[in-house]
């Protein structure tokens, strides 16, 4: 299937890599054309514009920053939807509040083509083997549309509801994680002066129920990190927890809720980025929380 995608951070790159890998023809567009390199040089073709992607491409995937980046991409002068689109599948795929996509989809029917919302969870490696979490928000048919696209994308795939569902849901499962490494991180401060190595204190936090499955797959990571040596590229930067908790939390209190939990964990993911910590991985949280003194 001739496939496009639009947006090529960590997480577009690796879908596009997967999509390709499991035999599909993809033709890829970025803002920065510098990002389309490697791609290109596996075998991808690329599109000067994002309807130039549109025209070439039977579906296109998008994963963009936020929703003005979503905005430019679909409705700008070059945007996708700017060309004819009639009976072409979009799939709709970043993190942004359900207003966005409920937003989008009137404008895309109004072009004759198809929208599906499908936010995933995890990261780049689970990307590559096409072991991600998918959120589905869509009509029923063009649910079913898409399913053969994601199903090679994710080793679970839920339709959540109509579309704005999928990015409720999306919000909703990330947000005890991100709470979770400002928790971790107030807890390494409180162990910190018992004197274990780092090694010996994740080793025993992994063997407790307070311990999920990401403290788990990111232990010697975090180890590293403690210990002051490289702990590799980032998958999910600490200034993308800042933009994904101030999405949740003006999410949830649209929705009546009292997000303070939430408050506090965004409190902590801007003070780290305000020292310089933005691109650090997420988990470095909680290695910058246990050794930060209170102000």
């Amino acid at each position: 299937m001739r496939i496009g995608v639009a947006g090529l951070g960590v997480m577009g790159a690796a879908v596009a890599a997967r999509l390709m890998e499991v035999g599909h023809e993809v033709t890829v567009w970025n803002r920065t054309p510098g990002k389309t390199k490697p791609l290109v040089d596996a075998g991808a073709k690329v599109a000067a514009t994002p309807a130039d992607l549109m025209s070439a491409v039977e579906a296109t995937i998008t994963m963009l920053t936020d929703g003005a980046a979503i905005d430019a991409v679909y409705n700008g002068p070059k945007g996708l939807l700017s060309g004819d689109v009639k009976g072409k599948l979009l799939i709709e795929m970043s993190t942004v509040p359900p207003k966005v996509p409920l937003a989008l989809a009137p404008k895309v029917r109004a072009k004759g083509a198809a929208m599906v919302e499908c936010p995933v969870g995890g990261s780049t490696a689970p990307a590559r083997q096409g072991k991600l979490l998918g959120l589905m928000g869509a009509e029923p048919a063009d649910a079913e549309r898409a399913k053969p696209i994601l199903s090679q994308l994710c080793r679970r795939l839920e339709h959540c509801g109509p579309v704005g569902t999928g990015s409720s849901m999306k919000l909703a499962i990330n947000l005890p994680l991100m709470v979770a490494w400002q928790a971790y991180g107030e807890a390494f401060a409180i162990a910190r002066d018992v004197g274990w190595e780092p090694k010996r204190l994740l080793d025993l936090f992994v063997d407790t129920n307070g311990a999920n499955p990401a403290l788990k797959n990111r232990a010697d990571m975090i180890v590293t990190m403690f210990e002051g040596r490289d702990p590799g590229p980032t998958t999910f930067s600490i200034a993308n927890g800042v933009k994904d908790l101030r999405t949740m939390v003006e999410t949830g209190e649209s929705k009546g809720a009292d997000m303070r939990v939430t408050k506090a964990a965004l409190t902590g993911f801007e003070d780290a980025t305000q020292h310089g910590f933005g691109g650090g991985d997420g988990s470095r949280m909680s290695v910058y929380w246990a050794s930060r003194k209170k102000s």
